[in-house]
């Protein structure tokens, strides 16, 4: 029988990464898809089933050529996460519109781009699941987040206009929220001076986006947040 196909846009070290091990150990067939290929290339080759494309989501022609290539390689997706996401930091100040338009074009067009390539099978099978990891900054803005606050406040509102249109034909679309630092190399660097247990763990992450994907139709969540238990809110 053939496995279930599972997307992951967005694998980098951190969420990306995880998500992809942890669908994977589940017995999905996995495609991932990235900008750059360093980390994508290498689980590729640890994980069986998997196949990496390089992709920029931002370009709507690349993501509905790749979305093609998937099925026809692994078949059609039961399971799309969408983790890509601009993390740019700047004030009105410091941002060009270039560097908005970018941010939005990840964040937001992506994610529409990617759910229209995968809906049609959804929709004939009557199932199906696309999770989105999203920010708090999509409730908020703030000084240093006019692009990025923006981009996920976009994100959020179209993962909110699908989930009402979708849900009754069975495809669950759920919001994870995350609400603090991703224990990356990156963050790492920046925070020497934190604690474990300051970070959000993308092996958490992944279990809760996998657990989204498990859950009864009875309940099903729409949006999760997601924080350390030591993050103020």
């Amino acid at each position: 029988m053939a496995k279930p196909v599972c997307v992951v846009v967005g694998v980098g070290p951190g969420n990306g990464a995880a998500l992809v091990k942890r669908y994977a150990a589940e017995g999905y067939a996995i495609a991932m898809l990235a900008r750059s290929d360093d980390v994508g290339k290498a689980l590729e080759k640890e994980i069986g089933g998997s196949r990496f494309y390089r992709c920029d989501v931002g370009d709507v022609a690349a993501v509905t050529a790749t979305f093609a290539t998937i099925s026809g390689d692994l078949g059609p997706v039961e399971t799309l996460v969408y983790n890509a996401g601009s993390g740019l930091r700047g004030s009105i100040t410091d941002i060009s519109p270039a560097d908005f338009e970018a941010s939005w074009r990840i964040n937001a067009l992506g994610l529409l781009a990617a759910s229209q390539a995968v809906l049609p099978a959804m929709q004939q099978k009557k199932q199906g699941s696309i999770i989105v990891i999203g920010a708090t900054a999509s409730r908020r803005g703030n000084i240093k987040t006019a692009a990025f606050a923006p981009a996920k406040a976009a994100q959020r509102s179209l993962a909110e206009a699908m989930a009402k249109q979708l849900w009754p034909q069975g495809i669950h679309i759920a919001l994870i929220i995350i609400d603090g630092i991703v224990d990356i190399p990156r963050t790492r660097q920046l925070f020497q001076d934190k604690a474990d247990d300051f970070f959000v763990r993308p092996e958490d992450v992944a279990e809760t986006a996998f657990w989204l994907t498990r859950q009864p139709r009875s309940a099903w969540a729409f949006e999760v947040e997601a924080r350390p238990f030591g993050e103020t809110w």
